[in-house]
């Protein structure tokens, strides 16, 4: 998939999350249950475990902060989006019809 493609489907996905997270705050417990697993599992990875630690930093924001963070089509938006720990907020289902959709879009527009 094009790196166009992925900052499309990667902002689209931050947006659907910042809106579970505005209808459900303690699902953010996912997110910060994932980095404490993925600190443990990479950790002789040090550019990993920066990343992780950012996203870490970033979770003791107040909420609004945080969607802004997911929401924000900046280079730091799609930057910290490559390294979401926010898989399992939004089921599969909803994640393969963001990216077929998005896809779909893309190949109309490059056609």
């Amino acid at each position: 998939m094009e790196h166009a493609v992925h900052d499309k489907v990667g902002l689209e996905m931050g947006r659907r999350v910042a809106a579970r997270f505005r209808e459900q705050p303690a699902l953010l417990q996912i997110a910060r249950d994932n980095l404490d697993r993925w600190l443990r599992r990479n950790a002789d990875a040090p550019a990993l475990i920066r990343c992780y630690r950012e996203w870490l930093a970033i979770l003791e924001r107040p909420l609004g902060e945080i969607c802004q963070t997911l929401c924000a089509d900046t280079e730091e938006g799609r930057r910290l989006r490559q390294s979401s720990p926010f898989a399992g907020v939004l089921p599969p289902s909803e994640v393969w019809s963001i990216k077929a959709t998005i896809r779909e879009r893309h190949a109309k527009t490059a056609a």
